[in-house]
């Protein structure tokens, strides 16, 4: 599964902040809707800015938590440029913002149902996590992604439209029991692993009322990742 960085660049339109913050979200791949829903506005806010023209400049707060959110100085959105500071210019800070770390959401489904395609894998979002946590989880921000549970035969554990988090280095290193996305016959799943003493594998569903597959060859399944974290609304 390829992984893409989302470090901001130097080719910013030019000094208009509306378009470079239009430049911001798509080059992240966010929407309008959602960069307004976390400025606590209604959902055309940023839309009418870009747009619109109104308001005719953002906020100081929300120009300063679109900054902060992005790793851009403030003046690539439209802060007045201090005396002392020549032009405007990209924070360079990979996708590591501050004290927190902007994972990637992909654009498909691990089923934890029957199954789903997994034909369109290119990033549609991120979410930001601390840095701290992450390095306490062990893991290497730009070895996950974030992808959304399709399905229910992995109840309670994981449930329909849950968020998961996914180490794809796990699937580098020797199995262990515990959750994983995987593919079989092209189609993207997410299940249960235990590892037999035969060194065969028990693919399993936490919800009982879905089938297991005992004695499967390890060559057999294409493994994506290890679960580490979940989400969900409530």
């Amino acid at each position: 599964m390829a992984q893409k960085s989302f470090a901001p660049d130097d080719n910013f339109p030019g000094d208009d902040p509306r378009a470079n913050l239009e430049h911001l979200i798509r080059q992240y791949g966010h929407d309008f809707s959602s960069l307004s829903r976390m400025l606590g506005k209604n959902p055309a806010y940023i839309q009418q800015y870009i747009r619109r023209g109104t308001p005719k400049k953002l906020d100081e707060e929300d120009r300063r938590k679109l900054a902060e959110f992005y790793g851009v100085d403030e003046q690539i959105l439209g802060a007045a440029l201090p005396a002392h500071i020549g032009a405007p210019h990209a924070a360079r800070a990979n996708h590591a913002i501050g004290n927190m770390v902007q994972i990637k959401q992909l654009e498909l489904g691990a089923s934890a149902g029957p199954g789903s395609l997994a034909d369109d894998e290119q990033p549609r979002n991120s979410m930001a996590f601390s840095a701290k946590w992450l390095k306490q989880l062990g893991a290497d921000p730009a070895k996950l992604s974030l992808i959304s549970v399709d399905g229910d035969s992995m109840d309670p554990t994981l449930c329909d439209g849950d968020d998961i988090m996914v180490d794809h280095s796990a699937a580098e290193r020797p199995l262990r029991d515990g959750i994983y996305v995987l593919r079989m016959d092209d189609v993207l799943l997410v299940k249960r692993l235990a590892l037999r003493p035969s060194g065969k594998l028990s693919i399993r569903s936490d919800n009982k009322r879905y089938p297991d597959w005992d004695d499967i060859e390890p060559q057999d399944v294409q493994f994506i990742g290890r679960v580490v974290w979940t989400g969900r609304r409530l």
